[in-house]
């Protein structure tokens, strides 16, 4: 048997095989414990969980809807925390058929975006045959942009990542650099992909020496990881912002996103053509006055008008429930046709709808500003 002599005691090969197991052993057991300790702090920890198993069910949806060949164990799991976001195209209900008084928009999108990710076998040796890397849509609050962007995806059959910037943020270091990393890789994955960035120029605003380093890498990553895209001519992946203020994105970004589209508060014949849209399945009385409700609504965004009606459709209700107190009890209301004319929305209700948010508007002074100038 072996023997090692230290310090004039000797040490046979068993105790130093036993000294190493016991060393081995205490070193597992201190990093398990160490990281389960540190997976019990992080407040996020149960969030992660949940957003892998969504991250997992809508990745295997991807693969039987589109017959789309996708091995979960390819995905890292900074991929997997990114695509809880994926919206796959069967769960867009948006169409260009529910946006209204933004044709020629929409004509445009189709000719430069769409087509060339339906259609990228038509001119394969073309180089120049392919969509934008960047689509920049932006104009007033409530005018269609994030429509417009699900629509689009819809329409080219494209999966859909709702980045939620928030994700990209982590107060581990060099964690924020590989989520942004993972949002190019996961798109290049399962692309025709649609990265859309909601409030872009809260992400990527113009940088200054007062950016805090984290943030000023993470922003530098984004960029090299989106120039990327254009030197792969195969490549499908297309980044879509939607912003109010362009005047704050930086110029590198701006330069990156070639397609911009300008979405303005609708004009008079595009607020008549989005009330007839959004009042097409209600019962409206035959005495609404679709152009003079598009007259009163001048500085009305898309979403107010909505807003308006949705409102009118709460006084036609109210009344109808006024009305059936004195005529019948709640358990037969909407039984009888007599009932059933009461619920119509009339141009009263959508008046008296106007006025209120016309006071609430006044009030805020987003009327006036809409009217003074455009927020973008």
């Amino acid at each position: 048997m072996d023997h090692f002599n230290f310090g004039g005691s000797e040490i046979n090969r068993g105790h130093v095989f036993q000294m190493f197991l016991r060393i081995s052993i205490a070193s597992v057991i201190t990093y398990y414990s160490v990281k389960w300790m540190m997976n019990q702090l992080d407040p996020t920890s149960k969030n992660k969980k949940k957003a892998k198993l969504l991250a997992e069910e809508q990745l295997k949806r991807l693969s039987k809807e589109n017959n789309f060949n996708v091995n979960l164990q390819t995905f890292t799991d900074y991929e997997l925390m990114i695509a809880s976001h994926l919206i796959v195209p069967a769960d867009i209900t948006v169409k260009w058929s529910d946006i209204a008084g933004l044709d020629s928009v929409i004509q445009d999108l189709r000719e430069s975006v769409v087509l060339p990710v339906r259609h990228r076998d038509l001119f394969k040796e073309s180089k120049l045959w392919q969509a934008p890397r960047g689509v920049l849509l932006h104009g007033p609050p409530g005018c269609g942009k994030t429509l417009i962007a699900k629509a689009t995806a819809k329409e080219a059959g494209m999966r859909f990542i709702n980045l939620d910037v928030a994700i990209l943020t982590d107060k581990w270091y060099g964690e924020s650099q590989k989520l942004a990393s993972a949002v190019f890789s996961l798109a290049a994955k399962i692309q025709p992909c649609i990265i859309f960035v909601d409030e872009i120029d809260s992400f990527l605003r113009a940088r200054n020496s007062n950016d805090h380093e984290a943030t000023a890498m993470m922003k530098t990553q984004f960029m090299m990881l989106w120039d990327g895209l254009s030197t792969n001519p195969n490549s499908a992946v297309i980044v879509m912002g939607a912003t109010n203020r362009p005047q704050d994105l930086d110029k590198a970004i701006v330069r990156r996103m070639p397609a911009q589209f300008h979405i303005s508060l609708p004009s008079e014949v595009q607020r008549m053509q989005i009330l007839k849209l959004i009042l097409a399945t209600e019962e409206i009385d035959h005495n609404v006055d679709y152009n003079h409700l598009a007259k009163l609504t001048t500085g009305f965004s898309g979403s107010d008008l909505r807003e308006m009606c949705r409102n009118a459709s709460v006084y036609r209700m109210r009344q109808f429930m006024r009305s059936s107190d004195k005529l019948q009890s709640p358990s037969n209301l909407a039984t009888t046709n007599t009932n059933k004319t009461l619920i119509t929305i009339t141009m009263d209700d959508l008046l008296n709808s106007h006025l209120k948010m016309k006071e609430s508007k006044m009030h805020t002074g987003s009327l006036f500003l809409e009217n003074r100038m455009d927020l973008d």
